[in-house]
């Protein structure tokens, strides 16, 4: 199975956001972009690739054992960047320590069972859209990307959504086929309640 542990945005998230990201289609370069599908917008913790089935509940354990260690926390999405010329990305403000102490965890107990997660930095977002390849583009061409890039990026500078709940922790597959990949949680996990 192909892996990735997740926080799920709840639906009003994510359709203030596509209201939001709407217009960023009409600026120039969007149409050389491949959108992610809305249903497909999620905030990625660790990404695990091919995972053996018999695998699967082992890292279900461990990502239960996870999930009653760290608190429920509000976030919000907010403003965008992007990754250099290939990724158009929304960001996360709120208690983003909370979600960064998440993802930590996470990956530092995979290889308890024998899985290795991917070894990039976490930069908590939520990808937009992803540029084409870049080789063979001209030099000029790609300096027309990163400008057009730069520039959705920028429309989204002012964007601060409405407060959150992060309160659950879900296992998702990634399922391509035909088109865009199709992504569904395989299970989840309250996160932990503490009493104030």
């Amino acid at each position: 199975m192909r892996l990735f542990v997740a926080v799920n945005p709840p639906t009003a998230a994510i359709q203030e956001l596509v209201d939001t990201a709407a217009p960023l289609k009409d600026l120039p370069g969007a149409d050389r972009l491949r959108w992610s599908e809305v249903a497909g917008w999620h905030l990625t913790l660790a990404f695990l690739g091919e995972v053996p089935v018999v695998n699967v509940p082992d890292l279900e354990a461990l990502l239960a054992v996870a999930a009653q260690e760290h608190g429920a926390h509000r976030l919000r999405l907010a403003g965008g960047g992007t990754f250099g010329d290939r990724v158009l990305w929304a960001g996360v403000a709120g208690e983003v320590w909370a979600l960064r102490g998440l993802a930590e965890a996470v990956r530092q107990a995979l290889p308890l069972v024998g899985i290795e997660s991917d070894q990039h930095g976490f930069h908590p977002h939520l990808t937009l859209a992803r540029a084409g390849s870049s080789h063979g583009q001209r030099r000029a061409e790609r300096r027309a990307a990163v400008g057009e890039l730069q520039a959705m990026a920028a429309a989204l500078e002012g964007f601060r959504g409405a407060e959150w709940e992060a309160g659950e922790l879900h296992l998702m597959s990634s399922e391509p086929g035909f088109g865009p990949a199709r992504y569904r949680s395989v299970a989840s996990w309250p996160l932990a309640r503490w009493e104030a």
